[in-house]
């Protein structure tokens, strides 16, 4: 196996066991209204958050070292891939026990990962120009935008939405550093607009998904990241960023995909805590019975 592939297995699983974490970690911090900062500095004080969020630093490396080799699709669905090592995590480490057709959904997303590997085809190096480099940085700032007017939605739709645009932030991220100037130095990424845009894509999507989390309804919040974080930012690679797909395994790479997200979407309950635990109540007081 080519150490591309290698690393992307690294990042599913970075990023299926820091989604456990980090559920446990939000479900057990103060809830507050609206897009909250002060929730990521909340939930630096929660170990199983911390350790989720250092899953997510080793899953950006590996990131990193996969876009080397692979194109933008191939990365995006192995990142999607992710709930398939948070369902089986799931059912091992808090005795969560997966219906047939969430076993179905892991098998699904194992052999959409085969098909993408074989499909994935030689990139081709894209001359960007300078504004072209700046778009990331101004993508996510637009982002946090939506974010904070997509937080004031209430219900199951907010926790969607919220859901949708913290899977655009990480497809964002996962832009950003497939346009990141070669070879990447220190110097380099200092001075490369597209690093900016992944600091600022990073901080909204984490704040996001935290927040949606935090509401219930993780499910929704699942589903909807993992089609956003998947499909757009594979359309743009293909079409912008020299991505390619082998000649002749088109339909393979359609169909792999497909199987992917699916298979994704089927498991994203499993970013869900059982129900015995509850979130913090946004204020003290309404955890005391009325007088």
């Amino acid at each position: 196996m080519q150490p591309g592939l290698i690393a992307a297995a690294g990042i599913a699983i970075c990023y299926g066991l820091a989604t456990v974490l980090q559920s446990v970690g939000a479900r057990r911090t103060q809830a507050s209204d609206g897009l909250d900062p002060g929730l990521l500095l909340r939930l630096l004080r929660s170990v199983p958050y911390l350790i989720g969020l250092a899953l997510d630093g080793a899953g950006f490396i590996l990131t990193v070292v996969a876009l080397q080799t692979l194109p933008l699709f191939v990365v995006e669905a192995f990142t999607a891939a992710a709930l398939a090592v948070t369902a089986v995590a799931a059912a091992v480490w808090l005795k969560l026990p997966l219906s047939r057709g969430e076993w179905v959904g892991v098998g699904g997303v194992v052999a959409g990962l085969v098909m993408l590997g074989l499909s994935a085809g030689e990139d081709e190096q894209v001359a960007l120009a300078t504004w072209q480099q700046w778009l990331p940085l101004v993508a996510g700032i637009g982002l946090l935008g939506l974010t904070a007017v997509g937080a004031r939605v209430p219900g199951r739709a907010g926790v969607a939405i919220l859901g949708a645009l913290a899977g655009l932030g990480f497809g964002l991220v996962g832009i950003a550093t497939r346009t990141l100037q070669e070879p990447i130095t220190v110097t380099g990424v200092l001075t490369d607009p597209s690093a900016y845009g992944i600091v600022v894509a990073g901080a909204v999507s984490l704040l996001a998904l935290a927040t949606a989390l935090q509401r219930g309804s993780v499910t929704q919040a699942t589903a909807a990241m993992v089609v956003a974080e998947t499909v757009i930012p594979s359309a743009i690679g293909l079409a912008f960023l020299g991505d390619r797909i082998r000649p002749g395994y088109e339909l393979i790479a359609g169909i792999g995909l497909l199987l992917a997200i699916i298979g994704a979407v089927a498991l994203a309950r499993l970013g869900e805590l059982p129900e015995d635990e509850e979130p913090a109540p946004a204020d003290p007081a309404a955890a005391s019975p009325p007088a």
